[in-house]
């Protein structure tokens, strides 16, 4: 017995040192991380404004509702070119056509909805590079023959220089809100980790105008005023505090 004993010793002696060591492991401190959401806004001028508009015919059939809806439509897009409309800001943004019914229950008649015709509609985004002629232009789309308008829409063709200037200022203020935080729980520095970025450039904080029906009349130019818009950037940054 004391020689197999013996030979078991000898055979663990003679196992490489990598085997038989002990394996240390040492769990650093791990940083605390800050994480902030902040939103810088910058405010400018506009210098493009979007109006839509468009035209509503009713007719007793669907051809004939299109096709006078398709000539008032015409009439309308050259007026907005002789004013000075490119054709490339002329843009459809939508055409629809409806069957309408009348409701309203009258003595002697059958009762459920009564069919009065189709109804057709074409409306028109239009973009207007010199902000000063909007007033003047909504008059020309009534006149025209335009039965509905919505807007302005007033907004920066470039925002970049703003959006430049309002991420400068959102990581400024992150920094100085994490350095703060290290402070105040005795941390020496706010290293930064990550930064997540969204955006909205130039754009206005509401329409000028809501949609409305409009009757061609002669009147002043209809008064318009651009007001300021703004662009901020909301940047989600991490931090991790330091000794």
């Amino acid at each position: 017995m004391k020689s197999a004993l013996a030979i078991m010793a000898l055979a663990a002696s003679s196992l490489p040192m990598a085997a038989i060591a002990q394996t240390s492991v040492t769990l650093a401190e791990t940083a605390p991380v800050v994480t902030l959401n902040v939103t810088e806004s910058v405010e400018g001028s506009p210098d493009i404004a979007t109006v839509g508009t468009g035209v509503q015919t009713r007719a007793p059939t669907a051809q004939a509702a299109m096709q006078d809806n398709a000539a008032k439509t015409e009439k309308l897009i050259a007026a907005l070119s002789r004013a000075g409309i490119a054709r490339k800001d002329i843009q459809t943004s939508g055409i629809n056509l409806s069957a309408q019914y009348d409701y309203n229950q009258r003595d002697g008649e059958p009762a459920g909805p009564r069919f009065i015709g189709y109804e057709a509609s074409n409306q028109l985004s239009v973009k207007l590079r010199d902000i000063r002629k909007v007033g003047p232009l909504l008059d020309a789309m009534v006149a025209a023959g335009a039965t509905n308008i919505n807007g302005p829409t007033f907004a920066i063709d470039n925002p970049a220089p703003m959006l430049a200037q309002a991420r400068g200022a959102a990581l400024k203020s992150a920094k100085a809100q994490a350095d703060f935080y290290a402070q105040a729980a005795g941390y020496r520095t706010a290293r930064l980790l990550s930064i997540a970025e969204s955006n909205s450039g130039g754009q206005p904080p509401m329409p000028m105008l809501q949609s409305a029906r409009f009757k061609a009349d002669a009147a002043a130019a209809t008064p318009v005023e651009p007001g300021q818009v703004s662009a901020s950037v909301t940047l989600t940054v991490q931090y991790a505090l330091e000794k």
